[in-house]
């Protein structure tokens, strides 16, 4: 099989991935290793900036319908609820120019399941049951050969395989950083009939063999997801026996109220980042890249944005329109950003910052990339590798405009600015001299 793309992975980085170049024309596959998609709720929270993202990609409507709005926490000791404890910041003062204000729950695997409905209706494929085992590479393409099954030869490949990424480590590429707690956590999707879903449910450590237990109803379904820490170096029970017993000693429930363990696993927070994101013709997108504490709820909505950067590059440069250089500006663009979002969700994961406005991703930006041209002497409000804030002008709404997997040109009160596919600001001026030149740079003529 011959394919402009191969990637490698279907999880959310890869499915979003295989939409834009889908709704490009770019011909792709999704090569998974395990026959269906991953189950669980893992990453669960998807923020501001990821909603726009899956608006432009087509599936916000139905991640609406399948999510809802995260609930308020409630502390619980012996027995008692003992106070509210606000999971997020509100919108502060001067933050505006996004129709979401607070991350949006999705469990994962519904996540994962509608993006692959859209990317199946834009006629993407997603070949189950095939793990890539080599990966071969020249001047013209890459070839990835499998457990089982034919060969494919691309002319690029991206590896959206995880934190444990096989294809990064068969390239040698380093991951550095961090395990951010010793001790083990469990985490699992169980069913507590009986537990008001109203809450958050928050269980501090009782004493000090004890640990932090959180049980928080998952949006769209009748499930909790339980997170437990597990200190002394105890190694998880991921039964459905043992999964009771942790919740019956942590919380007030006794055992039986948990009916149904759906799935469970383990981990260890880690912050790592990977030493490079490109090699030769192989990218690293997502988890394969960076990895993060759960904490800040920073890592999928990371991950599906190094999709949406990468995306229009690689149709720009497949469709011959813009030189093989551009998609240099991948990592000089998304390594600097995973760097930067790699330490918010680690000061979150250790009390040293609060889950706020530099959570929602809105205010992430491209400004010292050198795909950002900004030509006026005193730059407004939005400035060259700035995102477009959702806006009305004129009674226009600016990301109507924007919708699409092409660049727009838009002349605002403030300027003229070429906006990029990705709803960053390419080229900013006063009026259109000088346009010419950055557009044939990036492959519009």
């Amino acid at each position: 099989m011959n394919v402009d793309v191969l990637i490698i992975g279907a999880g959310p980085t890869g499915l979003a991935l295989g939409i834009d170049l889908a709704r490009r024309g770019v011909r792709a596959l999704v090569a998974e290793r395990g026959e269906t998609l991953a189950p669980g709720s893992r990453g669960k929270g998807l923020q501001p900036r990821t909603m726009e993202v899956y608006e432009d990609l087509g599936v916000l409507d139905e991640i609406l319908a399948a999510g809802g709005a995260y609930p308020v926490g409630m502390v619980w000791a012996a027995g008692e609820q003992v106070g509210e404890h606000a999971m997020f910041d509100p919108m502060e003062d001067g933050e505006e120019g996004c129709r979401f204000t607070t991350p949006w729950m999705v469990p994962q695997w519904r996540n994962q399941e509608i993006l692959l409905g859209r990317l199946t209706e834009l006629g993407g494929t997603v070949a189950f049951g095939r793990e890539v085992v080599r990966l071969d590479q020249d001047g013209e393409g890459v070839t990835a050969h499998f457990a089982s099954g034919e060969p494919v030869r691309a002319r690029y490949a991206v590896a959206a395989d995880g934190g444990r990424s096989a294809v990064r480590r068969a390239l040698g590429i380093e991951m550095r950083g961090e395990t951010l707690d010793p001790d083990a956590a469990l985490v699992a999707d169980v069913r507590i009939p009986d537990l008001d879903r109203t809450w958050w449910h928050l269980f501090p450590p009782s004493g000090p063999d004890s640990g932090f237990l959180a049980l928080c109803p998952l949006a769209g379904t009748d499930h909790f997801q339980l997170v437990a820490r597990l200190p002394g170096g105890t190694a998880p029970d991921l039964s459905p026996e043992g999964v009771r017993k942790l919740v019956s000693e942590r919380t007030h429930l006794a055992p039986g109220a948990v009916t149904e363990l759906l799935w469970a696993s383990d981990f260890r927070p880690r912050a790592a980042l990977a030493d490079r994101f490109r090699e030769g013709r192989i990218f690293l997108a997502g988890d394969a890249a960076h990895v993060h504490s759960p904490a800040g709820g920073q890592g999928l909505n990371t991950s599906v944005q190094d999709a949406y950067n990468l995306g229009w590059k690689l149709g720009t440069v497949l469709g011959g329109r813009a030189p093989e250089a551009l998609l240099d500006t991948y990592e000089e663009e998304r390594r600097p950003v995973a760097e930067h979002v790699l330490g918010l969700s680690t000061a979150i994961h250790r009390d040293e910052a609060r889950r706020g406005a530099s959570t929602r991703q809105l205010g992430l930006n491209y400004r010292h990339s050198s795909l950002s041209e900004e030509t006026r002497e005193n730059p407004g409000p939005l400035s060259a590798g700035d995102r477009v804030p959702d806006l009305t002008v004129d009674g226009v709404r600016l990301f109507d405009r924007l919708r699409g997997p092409d660049w727009t040109l838009l002349t605002l009160p403030d300027g003229v600015f070429l906006v990029r596919p990705d709803g960053y600001v390419g080229w900013a001026g006063a009026t259109e001299d000088g346009l010419a030149s950055y557009r044939a740079r990036v492959g519009l003529g």
